[in-house]
């Protein structure tokens, strides 16, 4: 039963398991297996009392989400687990019911119902439940987020309020999620991969907001200029994002834009290990990869699509979206499951 949660990561659309036809003796170690096959390699300590388990998870794209209820244990990314994995995800844990601490980058996090945290699977993290809970687990390739490395351990354990701002638009909507998950069984057609994207859009915002908005950085020892920087680097992408479709977007308009220097703007990109085009790049293909398996837009002509967004000459554009994904448009279009396989290879 454990070995059939590695088909949801891998593939299957939804699954659901249970502790409650075990006996007492196996549960815990029913659950252990349970929680590694559908997530990433843990240690899982057991609590007080007897323990009962369920987990319920869909696939949605390229997003896995699982609805958790569970007595007390707790759970850690440990270096070893982390050695023995192979891939790199962001979970994101939104609290249902009960409460949670979770730990990670020297961050403790107690999450009450409503809030939520993103964590790295790259680094070592504890999510402790000191009772009975239920909780909602997003777990997304690092890549959806698009956060530069030296940036990602801000965000990572920052208790995020469902009340406010862009964390109440992703809570209520993965509480809806929550809600009506058992909807999303067989939902792995282009509707699911519709919502996903919908999803990881929400979240991009709410890493640039935190990004923005924690300053002088999570310890407080950034210099004020480094958080001007980091405002104003936040601002210029959101920019780019709102003018991909105009072909004439460039490094020179949008230092026009944000009044600083074409040289100023190339340094802010180099020091995230960019350059301005090739985000510029990245970004349309991104958008252009969504378009192209739309089912809304079956009959929209691939040159619409690229033109829509930026491209203007279509064999340059069959040419980059090759290189980027391994496959032309129209093969990528025509694919039978567009969503397998299909990777940004790096522009």
């Amino acid at each position: 039963m454990a070995r059939a949660y590695t088909l949801l990561v891998g593939g299957a659309v939804s699954l659901t398991l249970r502790t409650a036809g075990l006996s007492a003796a196996e549960r815990f170690d029913f659950w252990r297996s349970v929680i590694c096959d559908a997530f990433v390699p843990l240690r899982a300590d057991p609590g007080a009392g007897p323990f009962e388990g369920e987990l319920h998870g869909v696939r949605l794209g390229e997003l896995q989400v699982t609805e958790i209820a569970a007595t007390a244990h707790a759970v850690h990314r440990t270096p070893r687990a982390i050695a023995a994995s192979t891939e790199d995800y962001f979970k994101l844990g939104l609290q249902l019911r009960g409460c949670c601490v979770l730990s990670q980058d020297g961050r403790e996090a107690p999450l009450a119902p409503g809030d939520f945290a993103v964590y790295d699977t790259t680094r070592p993290y504890t999510l402790a439940f000191d009772d009975s809970y239920r909780q909602l687990v997003l777990m997304l390739p690092r890549r959806l987020l698009r956060i530069p490395p030296r940036d990602v351990a801000r965000i990572t354990a920052v208790r995020v309020r469902g009340q406010h701002g862009t964390g109440a638009l992703v809570s209520a909507l993965l509480l809806r999620l929550a809600g009506h998950l058992e909807e999303y069984e067989g939902y792995e057609g282009p509707g699911g991969v519709r919502l996903a994207d919908n999803i990881v859009d929400l979240l991009v915002m709410l890493v640039a907001d935190q990004l923005e908005g924690a300053g002088s950085g999570a310890a407080g020892d950034r210099p004020r200029l480094a958080s001007g920087r980091r405002a104003l680097l936040t601002r210029i992408t959101v920019f780019i994002e709102q003018h991909l479709g105009e072909p004439d977007l460039g490094p020179d308009m949008i230092a026009a834009a944000h009044f600083v220097s074409t040289r100023y703007l190339h340094k802010l990109f180099r020091a995230e290990g960019r350059t301005v085009s090739s985000w510029i790049r990245t970004r349309r293909l991104e958008h252009c990869r969504r378009d192209l398996r739309d089912p809304l837009q079956a009959g929209r002509p691939v040159g619409v699509i690229a033109s829509r967004w930026g491209f203007v000459d279509a064999a340059h554009f069959s040419r980059v979206f090759r290189a980027a994904y391994g496959a032309s448009p129209r093969e990528f279009r025509s694919a039978g499951d567009p969503d397998v396989g299909w990777t940004l290879r790096g522009v």
